[in-house]
């Protein structure tokens, strides 16, 4: 990955940061629990941060890729000052690293829309999972984000996805990856706010 897409991703990673608390609002409509391993995976990431500050889950890890986003996760976290509390590991869209059977929640952002910078491994993220786990893969703004968030920062956000070789695809796109992955989880595709796919393990 190059230098400036990389400075692209961090820019719009900050720039969602007002979006971040609404889409924990969604995230924990759909994860029940309150304790657990969180995951979130990818370049996107973010929202990890909130969950943790809403006592969403009990560990908490960034596990980002492409290579060279791992040092601007662990500024943000210091930035938060919640290095103590979000761990960070660079990692692979396998998921190298990360066990078996240990994750009960995994959040995957812009996870369907870039395939110039990584493709989705509906069985490794099914892998991390434990038994009842859930994944949340896909990306939008969420059902409760308000319209006056969204205004202030569409049309730059817009932009960035586009630099960074965001394409829109279908509903009946996602369901073709997912049966191509072999993953015998339970899915769901979810189209308010976003889309998105619900996995259950």
């Amino acid at each position: 990955m190059t230098s400036i897409v990389l400075k692209l991703i961090k820019e719009i990673d900050r720039l969602w940061e007002p979006v971040y608390p609404y889409l924990t609002m969604q995230i924990q409509d759909i994860y029940k629990g309150q304790g657990g391993n969180i995951l979130e995976i990818g370049p996107f990431c973010g929202v990890i941060f909130h969950l943790q500050r809403q006592a969403i889950g009990s560990s908490f890890l960034i596990a980002t890729f492409p290579q060279g986003m791992g040092g601007f996760f662990r500024e943000e976290a210091t930035r938060l000052k919640l290095e103590d509390k979000v761990n960070i590991m660079e990692t692979d869209s396998y998921l190298s690293g990360i066990k078996e059977n240990t994750i009960n929640l995994a959040i995957f952002r812009g996870a369907l829309f870039f395939p110039s910078l990584f493709h989705v491994e509906f069985s490794a993220i099914y892998r991390a999972l434990k038994v009842n786990g859930v994944a949340l893969i896909g990306g939008g703004f969420g059902r409760f984000t308000p319209p006056e968030v969204i205004q202030d920062i569409g049309e730059r956000s817009r932009d960035l996805n586009l630099r960074i070789g965001k394409v829109e695809i279908g509903t009946d796109t996602i369901w073709q990856s997912i049966k191509a992955s072999n993953v015998k989880g339970n899915f769901e595709v979810i189209s308010k706010g976003g889309l998105w796919v619900k996995m259950e393990k």
